[in-house]
């Protein structure tokens, strides 16, 4: 009986809520393309998403979730009015999807940027999930910035508020230094990860990961997801920086 009324009750669902693709994460990749990232570095971010998504240890993570797959879009921002879909809402539930998804960012034309708008990015991240047609059991919106400056468009206050407010998490990837020798301290954003921890992550168990030089940016990235797609954390908002 009580089988039989679900599945009326399922019948009487509008289509659209039908038709929702269910899966254990919907993952909104924010990705820094602000004035201060040359089309080299864009380059080179995009190196490390791609590299990070296909790793083994990634698809193991993503293979182990509830339903064996998750959703991911990659999105550049820079300026208010300019936030940039590179890659759209992709259900990933293996290599070879993750591999298609690697191959569009990589060949996608760069089209955002200007100075920080943090906050819009947030709001956008957050109506990128509000309004596709997955549903979730998770939903983080994920960040990358050299800096938490926000020069135009809503507070970064007021888009992080938005995004909790809709029961999506923030975390957060610092780039203390695109150019220096990893470990060496030289050039390096000081103080960066604190700064994202108060004013940008936010939500159920938020954590901010730091990459330091180019040698560690894919590696820092990858432990990132792997995090976001297991579930799982270190227990504190700031993990520490890859070796």
């Amino acid at each position: 009986m009580l089988r039989l009324a679900a599945c009326l009750a399922a019948l009487c669902l509008p289509a659209a809520a039908q038709d929702r693709v269910e899966v254990d994460l919907e993952l909104v990749l924010l990705a820094d393309s602000s004035g201060s990232i040359t089309d080299e570095e864009i380059a080179f971010q995009r190196q490390g998403y791609a590299a990070a998504l296909t790793d083994p240890a990634v698809l193991s993570a993503i293979a182990n979730t509830s339903y064996g797959s998750i959703a991911i879009t990659y999105v550049e921002w820079g300026q208010s009015v300019s936030m940039d879909i590179v890659v759209p809402w992709m259900v990933i539930g293996g290599e070879e999807d993750a591999r298609e998804f690697a191959g569009i960012m990589l060949t996608a034309p760069r089209e955002a940027r200007g100075r920080n708008a943090i906050g819009q990015a947030l709001i956008f991240g957050r109506d990128l999930i509000e309004g596709n047609d997955i549903e979730g059991w998770r939903r983080i919106i994920d960040i990358s910035a050299d800096s938490t400056g926000n020069f135009n468009g809503p507070s970064i206050a007021e888009g992080r508020e938005a995004a909790l407010a809709a029961g999506i998490t923030i975390n957060g990837l610092a780039v203390l230094c695109r150019d220096c020798v990893a470990g060496s301290g030289g050039g390096g954003r000081v103080g960066l990860e604190a700064e994202f921890e108060e004013k940008i992550i936010g939500g159920l168990g938020a954590f901010v990961v730091a990459a330091d030089s180019p040698a560690v940016f894919a590696e820092s990235v990858k432990r990132k997801l792997i995090l976001e797609i297991s579930g799982s954390h270190a227990g504190r908002p700031v993990a520490a920086k890859s070796p």
